[in-house]
């Protein structure tokens, strides 16, 4: 995907601090100086097990089989199946409406998955919604055209790892607003009980609340700006952590102790806490039952005494059902204030210890159950051992030691009852010791050499499995992959890199292999073997090889040291096709614009083999970066054309925004480029 940066033209032209560089990224580390915990004296190891975007799509989730396999999802609706040496493979694909952040995004693993191999996916079906972005005003009518859910369905995984898409039973719809941004959630995890937990997002835009609580409840507004719709309102399953209880046929029971009991008027009992934004990533520790939450917050920069706190995110620590407090109270109950969007003015502070939910769109409770403080609430180095920048927090796993496991990879038993945080924008991997009460005793680094964290969980070996997104603005790169990182203090596994001068092209094809950067920390010899994948193989350490027939090929490098441990590397080719080439003339990169301004767009395709680009087929997304994320806003076809840019309310003047267009497109054989 070839994609470009705008900067921001801000109001009298002041320059704001968007990043001028290109398609590159850039991210704040701790302070120079800064003190770091000590080394731990264990060793850990990355083992890569997939890598790359013809390996991870754009990823989103991840979950380990009993095998130690493991599926993750891509948002355009993908399956993918990795088993334990490293080989990848797509288990299946759904149709996926996507618009903005919807398409296909929790996987969970049925507790009885060894008996009946069920899995779980979180999805928005296509449906019959119209193409395009939903009005931000207009009547009724208007809105309801782009009613939609995303959906949580129970499937069956086949014996050789496929998806079977036709043993789809549908569990829970979840209402969504779509056509406009943002926040979908969609995480799942399993308590001892096998009670099944899905996180939602509020399905709310933060766009035109400058930073602060979107509760713009106007009559001819699109409801979606709203949060007290759905965060807030206690019959609705937005913004929340559900529990239920799914049986072999889909349909599912509540169990006992919910936030609100069943039959509780004006309330779901599948809720067990609410009042979240969008808590992306959970986890259930099975020993306790303690959720943990990654919760994204709003971007005010600073606190307003009109308006409320500054922007904030968090790691919370849920124990028992409860309120956390959005759209009414953030972090460590900090309250907005009342706002009337209408007339720009103030009211009162929301109280946090009895929030009452009186906007024209809520079908729930008035009076709320009490917000909750967060565990771990965070804005730019409130917590040192966090360092700076980006707030993106991903609710990782908490490491449970068996003594009766027997893994040379597992953790070591002093790191039971420690939560592994993750930090997507900041990249990094943090081990935090907590009291029996959840009280942190101290927040340690842990050695992660990937990007930025998607999602992780510990799998039957007692190892960690990480799937890393990328660099990637909403399309995975060169940079996403899955690993695994294992205790290496009895020995490393060796690390193996395969790369090709050349991966599509006309037969016959030649091409040059490469193994540099394959290595074994332990300094072992190692023996290489290379599959082409069209049945021929060698032990050479670079080989060339040439493919006589058309086709897609994937090229395994195995390497194996003397003590048996193995490692492998692929490369993925095209024979017979060459992808097409994409540029963006248009916009150009560090190109001036005004948020609400029409930019217009200009892409040239050239393809070998079609020689005439259909330039229906070319795809131009226009997205809100903001450090080293982003949220899709809309998109056109076309090889040229404008696209209208929002008028962005929800950032800090000085955070740092810009606009991301990207240009995409896939010829007559398949090919894609995303240049």
């Amino acid at each position: 995907m070839h994609r470009k940066r705008l900067r921001l033209r801000g109001p009298l032209a002041l320059v704001t601090s968007a990043l001028l560089v290109g398609a590159g990224l850039a991210f704040t580390a701790p302070p120079a100086g800064a003190d770091q915990p000590a080394a731990d004296a264990e060793q850990f190891q990355q083992v890569t097990l997939a890598k790359g975007v013809e390996e991870t799509g754009e990823p989103m989730t991840l979950a380990v089989l009993p095998d130690r396999s493991v599926l993750h999802t891509s948002r355009d609706g993908t399956l993918w199946l990795t088993d334990a040496t490293g080989e990848t493979k797509v288990s299946g694909k759904l149709p996926v409406y996507s618009h903005d952040e919807e398409g296909l995004q929790g996987v969970g693993v049925d507790p009885g998955f060894a008996d009946n191999r069920a899995i779980y996916l979180y999805y928005a079906p296509p449906l019959d919604t119209p193409a395009g972005d939903a009005p931000n005003e207009g009547t009724a009518a208007d809105f309801a055209k782009f009613d939609g859910v995303n959906r949580l369905s129970r499937f069956t995984l086949n014996a050789d790892g496929t998806l079977n898409t036709g043993s789809e039973k549908k569990v829970l719809d979840v209402p969504a607003s779509r056509g406009i941004c943002c926040h979908v959630g969609g995480d799942i995890d399993f308590d001892a009980d096998g009670n099944l937990y899905l996180s939602t997002g509020d399905d709310t835009n933060p766009f035109a609340s400058d930073g602060f609580t979107p509760i713009d409840e106007r009559e001819n507004r699109n409801p979606a700006y709203d949060a007290r719709r759905s965060a807030g309102n206690s019959n609705d399953l937005r913004g929340k952590i559900l529990r239920i209880k799914v049986a072999d046929d889909g349909s599912y029971t509540v169990p006992d102790g919910n936030l609100f009991a069943p039959g509780t008027e004006k309330t779901r009992p599948e809720i067990y806490a609410m009042g979240f934004r969008n808590p992306f990533r959970i986890s259930v520790d099975k020993p306790t039952g303690t959720v943990y939450v990654g919760d994204y917050g709003p971007d005010a920069g600073a606190a307003n005494p009109e308006r409320g706190p500054g922007g904030a995110v968090e790691f919370a620590r849920v124990t028992k059902p409860g309120n956390y407090g959005w759209p009414y109270c953030i972090a460590d109950n900090k309250p907005y204030r009342d706002y009337d969007f209408a007339t720009g003015t103030s009211g009162p502070a929301f109280d946090c210890a009895a929030p009452e939910n009186t906007s024209r769109y809520n079908t729930g409770l008035t009076d709320l159950p009490p917000a909750q403080p967060a565990w771990i609430p965070y804005d730019n180095d409130s917590v040192p051992e966090f360092g700076s920048g980006s707030e993106s927090p991903m609710a990782g796993p908490v490491y449970r030691y068996d003594a009766s496991l027997d893994s040379p990879v597992k953790f070591p038993e002093v790191y039971d009852g420690n939560f592994f945080a993750g930090e997507f924008g900041r990249q990094w991997i943090k081990r935090i010791e907590q009291g029996a009460d959840g009280a942190v005793q101290k927040i340690n680094d842990f050695p992660w050499s990937g990007t930025q964290v998607m999602d992780s969980a510990f799998g039957p070996d007692g190892a960690l499995y990480v799937l890393d997104y990328g660099l990637g603005y909403f399309n995975g790169d060169e940079h996403s992959a899955l690993y695994r990182i294992e205790n290496a203090t009895d020995g490393h596994s060796p690390i193996a890199e395969a790369s090709a001068d050349r991966t599509s092209g006309k037969a016959p094809m030649k091409v040059a292999f490469s193994s540099a950067g394959t290595s074994d920390a332990d300094g072992d010899a190692l023996s290489y073997h290379w599959d082409f994948g069209d049945g021929t193989t060698s032990a050479a350490t670079n080989p060339t090889h040439t493919y006589k027939k058309n086709g897609t090929f994937t090229a395994t490098l195995t390497v194996k040291d003397p003590t048996g441990r193995t490692a492998s590397a692929n490369v993925h080719l095209t024979v017979g096709n060459t992808a097409p080439k994409v540029s963006l003339q248009l916009p150009a990169d560090g190109q001036l614009f005004s948020f609400g301004d029409e930019v217009p767009f200009k892409v040239r395709v050239t393809d070998p083999e079609d020689g005439t680009v259909d330039c229906a087929k070319v795809k131009v997304t226009y997205i809100l970066g903001h450090d080293s994320h982003g949220h899709p806003v809309t998109s056109a076809n076309g090889c040229s054309g404008t696209i209208k840019t929002n008028a962005d309310g929800e950032h800090d003047p000085n955070a740092n925004i810009f606009g991301v267009f990207d240009a995409e497109y896939t010829d007559g054989g398949g090919a894609a480029s995303r240049r």
